[in-house]
């Protein structure tokens, strides 16, 4: 488990400084969580961050008796300061996530959702301020299509990249990033350097000096 001192350091950087740290240590997909945007409380804009561990849902197909079923409502499994992960089976056209959802989750002080799948009532969620990234939108709710499963439980997003209860996930204009408790001082270590790096890099460029040399001398 990394230690509260180095969660802390770690909130100083954004998704791509986070990124950039877990490709140089060979993570899958850098911890890219592609295709997936901020729709609250604005549009892939503005200040607004998402930044806690995960708590993950896994819904299914409304149809699959067979499947289990948490004994609440997903919603009320979020927790204070952590992130809720929604993964909905691929290809559906309705949403999974709604302005009730977010409205629970504020009250319960959680960190923000991430939903690998679709979102809806944009308004209610901004006018919560509640953080929302999603892959796309739609008008229909869950009712009748998908239904919550399991929580807690290892979600595959793609191939060898996963979303385990706990792993942090940070999300801002930019995107998404998960990052796994075992890598945390390493990428707060990379990410510091880089970011020592970027500041003489900026400082050199805007003294005019041209970006090939100054990349090939900086970031050796």
């Amino acid at each position: 488990m990394a230690s509260a001192a180095t969660i802390q350091r770690l909130r100083a950087f954004s998704s791509c400084d986070i990124g950039d740290a877990l490709v140089k240590l060979k993570y899958p997909f850098g911890g890219f969580l592609d295709g997936i945007t901020m729709w609250s409380p604005e549009r892939r804009a503005g200040p607004a961050r998402l930044f806690g561990p995960a708590v993950t849902v896994k819904m299914v197909d409304a149809a699959a008796d067979s499947a289990p079923s948490p004994p609440r409502h997903f919603a009320d499994y979020n927790e204070k300061g952590k992130v809720m992960y929604v993964q909905q089976p691929p290809g559906m056209y309705s949403a999974c996530w709604g302005g009730l959802m977010s409205t629970r989750a504020s009250i319960v002080g959680a960190a923000g959702v991430v939903i690998d799948g679709r979102t809806r009532d944009l308004n209610e969620h901004r006018e919560l301020g509640f953080p929302v990234f999603a892959r796309e939108t739609s008008i229909l709710g869950s009712n009748t299509f998908t239904k919550a499963s399991e929580i807690n439980v290892p979600l595959q997003f793609k191939d060898e990249l996963w979303i385990n209860p706990g792993d942090y996930l940070v999300g801002d204009a930019d995107g998404v990033v998960v990052v796994p408790p075992s890598l945390m001082d390493s990428v707060v270590d990379l990410c510091q350097k880089r970011a020592e790096i970027d500041e003489k890099t900026v400082e050199a460029l805007k003294q005019g000096e041209e970006m090939g040399p100054t990349l090939k001398r900086l970031r050796k």
